[in-house]
């Protein structure tokens, strides 16, 4: 698969993720503007992760390259999206979920 498509993918399913949990557990303005920043930063670390050539996704690599804070964060966005993505965008969760059991055996 074409690097800049993987990064494109892996783009959007993240953005996709953050944008549920934002939707769905914003109270403020304050909120929207911590995500956001959240987001651009998984988009940076996404465009410049050196392993993007053999890894599926973030979640399946061996070294996690995000602050402890980012972490914490992009954790909690991906525990709440996760289950629920299915709902919102079937056919790219199941893609996901795919390859990921690929790439764990």
């Amino acid at each position: 698969m074409d690097i800049d498509k993987k990064r494109k993918k892996e783009i959007k399913i993240i953005s996709n993720m953050i944008d549920l949990y934002c939707k769905k557990n914003q109270k403020s303005k304050e909120d929207l503007s911590d995500y956001e920043e959240l987001k651009n930063y998984a988009i940076k670390k996404i465009n410049s992760c050196p392993f993007m050539e053999t890894k599926t996704f973030c979640s399946n690599c061996n070294v996690h390259c995000y602050k402890p804070d980012m972490r914490k964060k992009i954790c909690e966005v991906m525990r709440f999206s996760g289950p629920r993505m299915i709902f919102y965008h079937p056919i790219m969760t199941i893609h996901h979920i795919i390859l990921s059991k690929k790439r764990k055996k």
